[in-house]
């Protein structure tokens, strides 16, 4: 595949950063073989941004010809006390719902979960042994103590807050997870941008080579507040990237609070419920969490207009590309309820496979389970 293509499937949306589009180039135009991979917390049910967002990019890799990794990260759940802090229930939840969720995933937005290789944490280092030991102490070597506390957000936890010493050791042991794997290729959220450049940092001293970092869009949650939106467009105003980060931590789509994330096997009148109750100000488009569900996933590869209908007059407005329906939502052309009730009928409409999967089909039993974890844990 020319180069030119590879990094347009790369650097599309929902990419917002990669760490350096020059050093991708030049392993692609001196032939050196991509391969990427992306770890995940195992912590509860699988949400639009985890599933959705995060499997187009594996699907866009795919699509480049870059081999894809998922790795199922049981001892960093553990070590952040995820699923009560039971190791046997993450590995369980790991290698049942929450694979299968992310296969869903991936299969919805065209990519192929076959060509996929998931590998549990665990496995890995009992594979690797002593070697992996000596990829964390090579990393903590070369790492400060300072840097490591201000990197603990990619745990979804605050700089300054009283840890384990156990959760210190979290940062070494995601970055050395990229060597031990042997990926040239790191892929996550804007949040895990810090272990990712100590990656880059300490990458020769390491594994001998510097890995490229994509990084991609992180959703708003549904029950963003006007408040919370005025502090961090302030933030990006004067320039303050550490409040603007935290604020974007403290405000994405998140499965701990589950009225802000839309899972993928969510009902139809859940999914409705939850959009028609979302942040969404009238000619406002920056941290609108319902119009960035049209931007990432409604409007992406979508090849037929997009339909709204304004449910006073039954007046429609048909858009052929998000930035249409964005300079309409600006002039207040578009009411939110009218854009909300779009939305959600189109994302239910797309979760289907999902849905039918893990309410009617075999992956009933995994949700079964997953309700049995969260009583009892």
């Amino acid at each position: 595949m020319p180069v030119e293509e590879v990094l347009r499937l790369v650097t599309r949306e929902p990419t917002e950063e990669v760490l350096t589009l020059e050093r991708l180039r030049s392993y692609l135009e001196e032939g050196i073989k991509l391969k990427h991979y992306i770890g995940f917390e195992i912590s509860g049910y699988v949400h639009l941004g985890t599933g959705i967002v995060c499997m187009q990019k594996v699907a866009d890799f795919q699509r480049a010809g870059i081999d894809t990794t998922i790795f199922l990260a049981d001892y960093h759940s553990w070590i952040n006390r995820k699923l009560g802090g039971d190791l046997s229930t993450i590995r369980r939840v790991a290698g049942g719902y929450f694979k299968e969720a992310l296969r869903w995933s991936l299969k919805i937005v065209g990519g192929d979960p076959d060509r996929v290789k998931f590998v549990m944490g665990s496995e890995l280092y009992e594979k690797l042994g002593t070697e992996y030991l000596s990829n964390v102490i090579k990393v903590s070597m070369h790492t400060s103590l300072s840097r490591v506390r201000r990197s603990v957000t990619i745990m979804g936890r605050r700089a300054g807050e009283a840890l384990s010493f156990a959760q210190l050791l979290y940062v070494p042991m995601q970055v050395a997870d990229i060597f031990s794997l042997g990926v040239n290729l790191a892929h996550g959220g804007m949040d895990q941008r810090k272990a990712h450049v100590i990656a880059i940092e300490v990458g020769e001293k390491v594994g001998g080579y510097k890995p490229v970092a994509v990084h991609h869009h992180l959703l708003t949650g549904m029950t963003l507040t006007e408040e919370a939106r005025k502090l961090m467009l302030e933030a990006r105003t004067r320039g303050d990237r550490e409040a603007f980060e935290q604020g974007v931590l403290e405000v994405k789509m998140s499965k701990s609070k589950p009225r802000s994330a839309i899972f993928i096997h969510d009902t139809e009148e859940e999914i409705t419920q939850k959009i028609r109750g979302a942040y969404c100000p009238p000619r406002e488009v920056e941290l609108n969490p319902v119009l960035e569900l049209a931007r990432y996933l409604i409007f992406r590869d979508r090849e037929e207009p997009l339909v709204i209908v304004n449910r006073k007059t039954g007046a429609k407005k048909v858009f052929k590309s998000y930035e249409e329906l964005e300079i309409a939502y600006t002039k207040g052309e578009v009411h939110p309820l009218d854009l909300k009730l779009t939305v959600a009928e189109e994302l239910a409409k797309m979760l289907e496979p999902a849905r039918k999967y893990f309410r009617e089909g075999p992956g009933r039993r995994y949700l079964e389970e997953m309700r049995e974890i969260k009583v009892t844990r």
